[in-house]
């Protein structure tokens, strides 16, 4: 099995140099982020029995394939291991409807309507509406749904001290067992913006200024994590109510502007905005992503960001996917991006049809066992970065900001 890793390995780095992408230098990183993601994941989904023939024939599929198709193929190949996932959690937490609670063993949880959170004040919504009903689960904590998916799967994640030699570094977020490479290793948790929404992320347009937990997809959505913190004790009803209500005086907002936020365009007049609520699993013990830390000097990632675009539909999954959609879904607007701005557009919208969340994951670049998580922060070089950061491939953080 290390023999064949070692081909894809090889293969990543070839291909990478490869003339077919696009020499656009954000279009060529994302490219090339998809291809090694069609190598990792694919080499993953063969499992431990793959013969030498399947890794051959994946590679030259790497080489020839469309990054449209590698892409839709690094999608069923996260779909599948998420699938996976969220049947183990169902095993551990969902009680057996065929057994009666033993005496004196509690209930799970019960129906409960949530109360109305300084989010849905802050937006002006009332919380007077019907809330789902939260299904029944095991009284289980947080450390054992985290021990019982290790025994299912192999790993699970822990928070502890990191090992980066910087005071800035704080926790850090760590395997615990072992896991392959291409393994799904952490779910990126939080509130989701498209870009029609950047406007009401708390602290906009210096949202950088108050949140370091903020992660943007390279088509422009933002995901914060600050509101998921670490996670919780319960299934429960979540609308992201932890955001802090912060509204600054926007007028006073572009001087130092980055170059990211100068892509936030004006608030779209006359929208409606809402944020969802969903039941979610707030025991997931892999929704801690936003704990990875950048590897200091002389270190390596052994992760890496993978856009995932989780489909609505599957309404067994939902409630693993800790995610939650800022603004209005019916009201979905079509943004589209010119230069560093994006625009409203009129245009119909291509593609499935299936609504989907715009989620990001973070995937195994080699197997992991018993270490902490390591995540190429790949910081802008046009802002003034950070004394711990020291750039892992100065080339791909120009690639990512231009």
């Amino acid at each position: 099995m290390a023999f064949l890793f070692n081909k894809f390995q090889e293969a990543v780095k070839v291909l990478a140099r490869s003339p077919t992408f696009a020499r656009d230098p954000r279009q060529l990183q994302f490219e090339v982020d998809i291809n090694r993601l069609f190598l990792y994941t694919s080499y993953n989904r063969l499992g431990r029995n793959a013969e030498e023939a399947d890794a051959e024939e994946i590679i030259e599929m790497a080489s020839k394939a469309s990054v449209a198709d590698q892409q839709k193929q690094v999608q069923e190949n996260i779909h599948y291991q998420i699938g996976n996932f969220c049947t183990a959690m169902d095993e551990i937490l969902n009680p057996d409807t065929n057994k009666r609670n033993e005496p004196g063993e509690p209930l799970g949880q019960s129906d409960t309507a949530p109360c109305q959170s300084g989010l849905s004040l802050a937006v002006g919504k009332s919380s007077r509406t019907v809330s789902p009903a939260i299904p029944e689960t095991r009284p289980l904590n947080g450390a054992e749904v985290s021990w019982r998916l290790k025994d299912q799967s192999g790993y699970t994640l822990g928070l502890k001290e990191s090992q980066i030699p910087h005071k800035e570094a704080g926790q850090g977020l760590f395997v615990d067992g072992e896991a392959d490479v291409g393994t799904v290793i952490a779910l990126y948790p939080g509130v989701i913006y498209s870009p029609a929404y950047y406007s009401h992320i708390p602290g906009y347009p210096r949202v950088d200024a108050h949140n370091t937990h903020l992660i943007t997809r390279y088509d422009g959505t933002v995901i914060d994590s600050q509101p998921w913190g670490s996670g919780g004790e319960a299934r429960e009803l979540w609308n992201g109510s932890l955001v802090p209500e912060i509204r600054p005086d926007v007028q006073s907002s572009e001087k130092g502007s980055g170059l990211f936020w100068k892509m936030l365009s004006k608030p779209v007049e006359g929208m409606q905005v809402s944020c969802s609520s969903e039941v979610l699993e707030r025991r997931n013990p892999l929704a801690l992503a936003h704990f990875a830390n950048h590897p200091a000097k002389g270190m390596a990632p052994n992760v890496m960001i993978c856009p995932y675009d989780f489909p609505l539909t599957e309404k067994d999954m939902r409630t693993y996917i800790p995610n939650i959609l800022f603004g209005n879904s019916k009201e979905e607007m079509n943004m589209r991006r010119f230069g560093s701005f994006w625009y409203r557009s009129k245009a119909k919208k291509s593609g499935s049809d299936v609504p989907v969340l715009k989620a990001l994951v973070l995937v195994a670049t080699r197997a992991l066992c018993d270490e902490e998580v390591l995540l190429n922060y790949r910081l802008s070089n046009s802002k003034r970065q950070p004394e711990w950061y020291t750039p892992v491939d100065e080339e791909e953080d120009r690639s990512k900001w231009s």
